[in-house]
C-alpha cells in the first residue's frame, strides 16, 4: 500500500534519475531523501524481518527492548541513506559529465547498459555470495555482534553491520532500479521481491545465477537495440 500510494503521488518522480538534473539537484536533495527513506521502509525493511524479529525476542524482557529495536533499525537505515546520498551525488556528476561529453548526451542508453552489465556481473562475485550467506543466518549474525554490554551502542552497531551486508547483497539491484525507473511501481515490486527472496527464502541461493544471466542479456539487448547498425 505504501508503494502504491507513493507511486501515484506527484513526488514519485524525485527518485528518478531523470528528475535530478544538475541545475536543481541541491534544491531537490531534501525531497529526494524523504522519497528514498519512504522507499526503504517499503522495500528494504521487510527483507530484515527475520533478524529484527529474532532480536526483538531476545530483548523483549529488557525495559529498553523497544528502544534497542529502534536503534537497530536506525543503524540499518543509516547505511541505506548513505547509499542514497552516494547515488544522488553520482547521478548529479553523470548529468554534469553528459554536458561536457557530447557522446554521453547522444547515447543515453550507455549508462543504463553499463548499470545492467555491472549488476549482472556482480551476481556471480564472491562478495555477493558472502553477503547473502551472512544475511541468511540472522542468529549467527546477532550472536557475533550482540553481547549485552553497552546495549544501545551494540544495537546500533548491529544495525549498521547488518545494513552493510544487506547493501552488499542488493546495491546493484537498487542501482538498476534507480537508473531505469525508480519511480515505477512495477520495478519496485519486482526487484523488491527478488531481493527479499534472495535473502530470506530457502531457494534464494538458486536465484543469483538466473538473475545475473537475465541482467547480462538485458544489457546486451540494450546495446543491440541502440546500435546504429541494427
Amino acid at each position: 500500500m505504501i508503494l502504491l500510494a507513493w507511486g501515484r503521488s506527484p513526488y514519485a518522480r524525485y527518485l528518478s534519475h531523470d528528475a535530478l538534473i544538475p541545475a536543481g539537484g541541491i534544491a531537490l536533495l531534501g525531497v529526494y531523501l524523504l522519497a528514498w527513506l519512504l522507499m526503504l521502509n517499503a522495500m528494504m525493511l521487510p527483507t530484515t524481518v527475520p533478524l529484527v524479529a529474532l532480536f526483538r525476542r531476545l530483548t523483549r524482557r529488557r525495559p529498553t527492548g523497544g528502544r534497542l529495536v529502534a536503534l537497530l533499525l536506525a543503524g540499518y537505515l543509516t547505511v541505506w541513506l548513505a547509499f542514497g546520498l552516494t547515488l544522488y551525488a553520482a547521478d548529479w556528476s553523470l548529468h554534469r559529465l553528459a554536458g561536457l561529453i557530447p557522446w554521453l548526451a547522444e547515447n543515453p542508453w550507455a549508462p543504463a547498459a553499463s548499470t545492467l552489465a555491472l549488476a549482472g556481473i556482480y551476481q556471480f562475485t564472491p562478495w555477493k555470495r558472502r553477503c547473502l550467506e551472512r544475511c541468511r543466518s540472522p542468529l549467527s549474525f546477532i550472536t557475533g555482534h550482540w553481547h549485552g554490554g553497552d546495549t544501545g551502542r551494540e544495537a546500533l552497531f548491529l544495525g549498521l553491520h547488518h545494513g552493510l551486508y544487506c547493501l552488499g547483497c542488493c546495491w546493484t539491484l537498487m542501482l538498476v532500479m534507480f537508473a531505469l525507473g525508480a519511480a515505477n511501481l512495477g520495478w519496485m515490486l519486482a526487484l523488491g521481491a527478488v531481493m527479499a527472496a534472495e535473502k530470506n527464502s530457502r531457494w534464494g541461493r538458486r536465484l543469483s545465477t538466473p538473475v545475473g544471466l537475465a541482467l547480462l542479456v538485458w544489457a546486451w539487448l540494450t546495446v543491440l537495440w541502440a546500435s546504429p547498425w541494427t
